[in-house]
């Protein structure tokens, strides 16, 4: 029989083992919503004028973000982050992303001001709207809401809308929730992740 390891080896032996036992796919760095939400499904009109079903975006991975056109700041800012993730992506990889940005203030962003609004930040990002009803059921799908405020005396008046990203995957397949605090390395880890992936 053979003699049992010294003592002294077991700690290393444990070692070895939670290393082996963690060199799987690393956690997602940002939030996980895999099973938690449903499928890319709507029906809106794009910024050319189109009626659109979510199905056109299939294939690749969709980012969906809802704003409107005279958000001050988190809209442009949240934009100007994403188009930047894409062109950060190796060239073979950016035409498989589309930025979904869902105007939910379809009183002022007609398409043509949708259009020209997107163009600004790039090929990557596609203007979306819609009916009240049409905006209402898709919010209600992902939980979340939207509002108006009272109008100022030139008649503007402000959003209330979600700032969080959400990500779905080649077979529109809710998977990420990217959120404000989510750094740029994490957000860049998860994307590439999602990509790699097969439909």
């Amino acid at each position: 029989m053979p003699p049992a390891p010294p003592r002294c080896c077991a700690p290393l032996l444990l070692l070895a083992l939670l290393v082996m036992a963690g060199c799987g796919e690393p956690e997602w760095r940002t939030k996980d919503i895999a099973s938690l939400m449903p499928p890319l499904a709507f029906t809106l009109v794009d910024e050319r004028g189109e009626t659109v079903e979510a199905d056109r975006y299939r294939g690749g991975v969709a980012l969906l973000f809802f704003g409107y056109t005279h958000c001050p700041d988190v809209c442009p800012i949240t934009l100007a982050r994403l188009a930047g993730q894409v062109r950060d992506l190796p060239p073979e990889a950016r035409d498989d992303m589309q930025i979904l940005f869902v105007s939910v203030d379809p009183a002022r962003d007609d398409p043509e001001r949708l259009a020209a609004y997107t163009e600004a930040f790039g090929s990557a990002i596609v203007g979306l709207t819609g009916s009240r009803a049409q905006l209402d059921a898709l919010t209600k799908r992902y939980r979340v809401t939207y509002g108006y405020g009272e109008k100022d005396a030139a008649g503007g008046y402000a959003v209330s809308h979600p700032s969080g990203v959400f990500a779905f995957d080649r077979d529109g397949e809710a998977r990420l929730l990217i959120r404000d605090g989510d750094a740029p390395e994490a957000v860049r880890h998860d994307l590439e992740r999602l990509l790699a992936e097969e439909g």
